[in-house]
């Protein structure tokens, strides 16, 4: 009885443990437009692996002060879900594009086209982070602007 346990609790718990351990964690080396590139594909792929591991893979490089008007976690995946970032969720497609970058900020120009084949456009600020821990001189995401619609596809 005890073997059997202890398999039934080896298949429930490795899948989710290897599901979680393909999240990305911030790191000095990932440069800006890596950390949207990071966001924007765990968006694209959101419920491939296990619901909501996208917006998890989001919030992962959200930078703490984002979080503070963000979080926490649950209020963060409400807010993607809602309708002004639900286009984001299982998208087709994206394109990056860099408008601005110093040592501490970049900014992108963001086109995504939705599962409904319509075109958004949003502008993802990053920014380095620069106190003391384990995040210092990590790039993580400070701001995503409201989506501003394009057009639909052909």
């Amino acid at each position: 009885m005890f073997n059997y346990l202890k398999y039934l609790a080896i298949l429930f718990i490795f899948p989710l443990s290897f599901a979680y351990s393909e999240i990305l964690e911030p790191k000095k080396n990932i440069s800006p437009k890596e950390v949207v590139k990071i966001q924007l594909a765990g968006l694209k792929k959101n419920d491939l692996k296990l619901n909501d591991n996208g917006i998890l893979q989001t919030w992962n490089f959200a930078h703490p002060n984002n979080k503070i008007f963000t979080g926490p976690f649950e209020r963060f995946k409400e807010m993607i879900k809602g309708d002004s970032y639900k286009m984001l969720l299982n998208h087709n497609s994206h394109e990056i594009s860099e408008v601005f970058k110093d040592e501490k900020t970049a900014v992108f120009e963001v086109v995504i086209l939705d599962k409904n084949k319509n075109y958004y456009r949003f502008r993802w600020q990053v920014e380095k982070y620069l106190q003391n821990g384990v995040l210092k001189n990590c790039w993580l995401t400070t701001m995503v602007s409201q989506p501003v619609p394009i057009s639909e596809a052909a």
